[in-house]
């Protein structure tokens, strides 16, 4: 009797986690702006990912403080919290151990009697928890949560991981694209603030019959005396120039 090929059996399930991240990254395309729709589709892309996913949350800290920053329902929100409430859970143990946790209520029941007797209540009998690190500013957790009473696979953890691993990256990209967008923003500031400011000392030249240093030191006094940003001095100036209301002397 032929053996079954674990490889062909496995094929499909990486398929769809291979599915849910070309999803995601279509989402970073379109929304580079908007940090939560991207977490959001993290939270919505994990039930193709992962077999025998009902229900789906996302983790993050701010400072040492855990909260929900997406979930697919309000039930699974609510059950996050209390294990925030309480400072454990199998959401909090993936982020302190670095390691999936993968349980069922019924064994849960020793360690988080309160978390698990609310999913209990809830209609859930299975959790599965992967910590999710993108660099020293960002952590969290990808939650899972199924409605069967016999718990997650082994198989079904290795996707979890994958996918996790995948969406690390995904978060490092991001966020050096926003450390990018920022530096050249403030090229882009210095550059205009550049441009506006030699403006206005060529009209200050021109008007006062003065040199550069001169005009720049006007401009420099003017802006300490009125405790404004030099940008915005010549902007006004240049302004009142345009407009008429400065005229040669």
């Amino acid at each position: 009797m032929q053996q079954p090929n674990p490889t062909a059996t496995a094929s499909p399930l990486f398929d769809e986690v291979t599915g849910a991240l070309e999803a995601l990254t279509a989402v970073l395309h379109e929304d580079e702006d908007d940090f939560r729709v991207l977490v959001r589709h993290v939270c919505l892309q994990v039930g193709h990912a992962v077999p025998g996913v009902d229900e789906a949350s996302v983790t993050l800290v701010t400072g040492e403080v855990p909260h929900t920053a997406t979930a697919t329902s309000g039930v699974v929100g609510d059950l996050d919290g209390e294990q925030y409430r309480i400072g454990d859970g199998p959401c909090l143990e993936a982020m302190r151990s670095g390691k999936i946790v993968r349980t069922t209520v019924s064994d849960a029941l020793e360690r988080w009697p309160d978390f698990a007797r609310g999913a209990r209540e809830a209609g859930f009998g299975s959790f599965l928890a992967a910590p999710l690190v993108a660099d020293d500013h960002f952590s969290g957790a990808i939650n899972c949560y199924g409605r069967q009473d016999d718990g997650f696979e082994e198989v079904e953890a290795q996707l979890l991981e994958l996918y996790t691993t995948a969406v690390e990256a995904i978060l490092r990209v991001y966020h050096r694209y926003l450390r990018a967008r920022e530096t050249a923003e403030h090229l882009r500031t210095a550059l205009t603030s550049r441009a506006v400011i030699d403006q206005a000392k060529g009209m200050l030249m021109a008007i006062r019959q003065v040199d550069a240093e001169d005009a720049f030191a006007l401009l420099v006094e003017q802006s300490q005396r009125e405790n404004t940003k030099l940008r915005e001095v010549a902007e006004r100036f240049v302004e009142r120039v345009l407009s008429g209301r400065v005229l040669p002397r």
